[in-house]
């Protein structure tokens, strides 16, 4: 079978990033529009996510639940700017069971409302808290335009939503959230982020404050791969949920509260940020299948080595496969095992086999070695570890190179015209300009960037890229997904 050739990705990102999601088997269109299909190949890498960051989360002190997929539409009016930001986007149950509802019932945008009509119930005293619940659950909004994994109608993810005595515990635990989402994406992932925190006008509806994990992509776009979220008691108020509870002083006092949440779109960066020419690339510590071994020809010895090998790695723990079906030729194997991103591929035949070695070829950077057979256990285990490591180098250098600081606005407006990235700039945290920019750059305040774990930013003395009025802080500015 000839190879199947991807569009080039320079030459056109977005059918590049199509051709090798279907040729890749990770998802496919749904007959609903908007929504996808996860093929096992996608579904694997989101079941890693789960099993990396689920224990990071549970560190935090956090305990999985499930909570209904239908929530009453009045619940979401319960908090005007919640519902304001959400309405445009919801899918409504009118009917069911043969009958017009009573109430209607929205199908599960995010779970704010319903969770905290049971924090409500569940919340009387100050020992209640924290309460700190996580659920991975798919939720739906009714988008208009879509992009496999980046933007669907229905997409999978965790939401976190946690109640605390006081605002210092939660804040921290918004951190500690935002801090968990950099250690999967930046160590697992190998994906560089930029942590932060938003724009008035880009937080979370509802929400005091939105921090963020901001990812550049190859073609200059921003991707916002992770938030967490300060609610304040925007939702425990008593005239909302009625969050309240006795404090130690015999107080009525209310909760106060966070959430954060990942996405399946995580997965689409991963795509975009490491993929090539030849397919996927995947991170050894993420991948659904770290080692791939192919025999080259149907022999007993030439099989039991494989077998032996692939033993071998299990004991070690790593997925490993082992394709040995006679269904397809070699070329169509490796050809598989490249556009899978497999990250390290063993080739085992008569040749290695009388040689004492086995042929490895490295998925990140195409370079092909050989491993002594008695060695070769403790030299691929050793090498996924480089490689994970490599690519995260390669990964921070591409993003430093799409990063700049601009002073001027015509600065701006050619750079975000020809190169865009991520730019720094002076703003003055007025809406007027902010506005100005995104209608005449299309570039929106990505983020105001921390410059430790605790949430503090650096203070400079600047004047507004825009109207060139006394600004403090350089903010981060991108085009985005």
């Amino acid at each position: 079978m000839a190879k199947k050739r991807l569009t080039p990705k320079s030459q056109d990102l977005s059918k590049w990033y199509t051709e090798v999601i279907q040729q890749a088997r990770l998802a496919d269109y749904s007959p609903v529009k908007g929504c996808m299909v996860m093929r096992p190949n996608g579904y694997g890498i989101w079941e890693n996510i789960q099993k990396t960051l689920d224990p990071l989360l549970k560190n935090l002190g956090v305990e999985n639940a499930y909570f209904p997929l239908f929530i009453p539409l009045s619940f979401l009016h319960k908090e005007a700017e919640h519902v304001q930001g959400f309405s445009p986007q919801l899918a409504i149950v009118t009917h069911a069971g043969g009958k017009k509802l009573e109430e209607e019932l929205v199908v599960r945008p995010t779970s704010e409302t319903i969770m905290y009509e049971m924090y409500h119930r569940w919340i009387h005293s100050h020992r209640d808290l924290p309460l700190i619940l996580n659920q991975w659950n798919n939720v739906v909004r009714w988008e208009k335009r879509t992009y496999f994994f980046l933007r669907t109608t229905e997409f999978l993810w965790q939401e976190a939503h946690t109640a605390h005595a006081n605002h210092k515990e939660a804040f921290k635990m918004v951190l500690d959230g935002l801090e968990s989402y950099r250690c999967l994406v930046e160590e697992y992932l190998a994906i560089p982020v930029i942590k932060g925190r938003k724009s008035l006008s880009e937080k979370f509806a509802g929400s005091n404050m939105t921090t963020t994990i901001e990812a550049m992509m190859p073609d200059g776009k921003a991707l916002q791969a992770g938030t967490s979220h300060d609610l304040g008691q925007n939702f425990s108020k008593k005239e909302v949920f009625d969050i309240s509870f006795l404090n130690e002083k015999g107080e009525i006092d209310y909760a106060w509260q966070t959430c954060f949440g990942l996405t399946t779109r995580i997965i689409g960066a991963l795509i975009m940020v490491h993929g090539d020419n030849d397919g996927l690339v995947l991170p050894p510590k993420i991948a659904t299948t770290q080692v791939v071994v192919i025999p080259t020809e149907d022999k007993r010895d030439v099989n039991k080595l494989c077998e032996n090998l692939v033993e071998g790695l299990k004991k070690e723990c790593i997925r490993v496969k082992i394709m040995s079906d006679n269904q397809h030729r070699l070329g169509w194997k490796l050809n598989e095992a490249e556009i899978q991103g497999i990250p390290l591929i063993l080739v085992v035949g008569q040749e290695e086999l009388n040689g004492n070695y086995i042929t490895a070829k490295f998925r990140h950077n195409g370079k092909k070695t050989t491993f002594k057979l008695e060695s070769a256990i403790n030299e691929i285990v050793k090498n996924l570890d480089s490689i994970q490591s490599e690519m995260f180098r390669k990964a921070i250098e591409i993003r430093d190179a799409q990063l700049n600081e601009v002073n001027t606005y015509a600065g701006f407006k050619t750079t975000m015209e020809k190169k865009k990235g991520f730019l720094k700039a002076f703003w003055c945290e007025e809406d007027t300009c902010e506005k100005l920019i995104k209608e005449e750059t299309k570039a929106t305040t990505r983020c105001l960037p921390f410059v430790d774990n605790d949430g503090n930013v650096l203070e400079e003395q600047g004047k507004c890229i825009k109207c060139g009025k006394p600004a403090k802080h350089r903010w981060l500015f991108a085009q985005a997904y």
